[in-house]
């Protein structure tokens, strides 16, 4: 294989993106279990989207479609959920950003309580609006909170993913 990962094949590169995603979703459990910080809605939800994202790759990875338009498919599936991914972190770090007087109250309610009580819509709706654990910063790495670091990476995936699918190939 060659050094370069822009000039990997479509599957070395998105079986490299499954890699990463469950990598991120590894560490994000190492933080909840080995240094006990709970997730909050917002951070869940960021790990489905990894989770969805990382299943393109693998299925993607897998398949290896010869043809321009199954690669079109699968990277567009995966912009889709890296999209939704980042949605999520964007809307996580803006919470983040909102001075202390404007933080939404704190929901005593777990994400699984909330979807059994209200149903997923209403618990996706009520998640999106964000509380104030959401709003909490915990965990930094160079200054940048772990929310902002799941955007880049949502970012550079997703990108990663459509540019793998849709280059022209020798």
């Amino acid at each position: 294989m060659k050094a370069n990962p822009f000039a990997w094949t479509f599957r070395a590169q998105y079986l490299t993106g499954f890699v990463l995603c469950f990598g991120l979703i590894g560490y994000a459990l190492y933080v909840q279990f080995g240094m006990l910080m709970m997730p909050c809605p917002l951070c869940i939800l960021q790990r489905i989207a990894f989770a969805v994202l990382g299943v393109v790759f693998l299925v993607g990875g897998l398949h290896s479609p010869r043809g321009r338009i199954g690669r079109g498919v699968y990277g567009v599936l995966a912009f889709i959920a890296a999209g939704a991914g980042a949605g999520v972190a964007g809307r996580h770090v803006w919470l983040q950003s909102l001075p202390p007087s404007e933080v939404p109250l704190c929901s005593s309610m777990g994400l699984d309580y909330m979807v059994e009580a209200m149903g997923p819509m209403n618990a996706l709706s009520k998640v999106l609006q964000g509380s104030g654990e959401c709003a909490k910063v915990d965990w930094t790495f160079l200054g940048v909170s772990m929310p902002a670091w799941t955007l880049v990476w949502f970012i550079g995936l997703g990108v990663g993913a459509l540019w793998a699918a849709l280059r022209r190939r020798a």
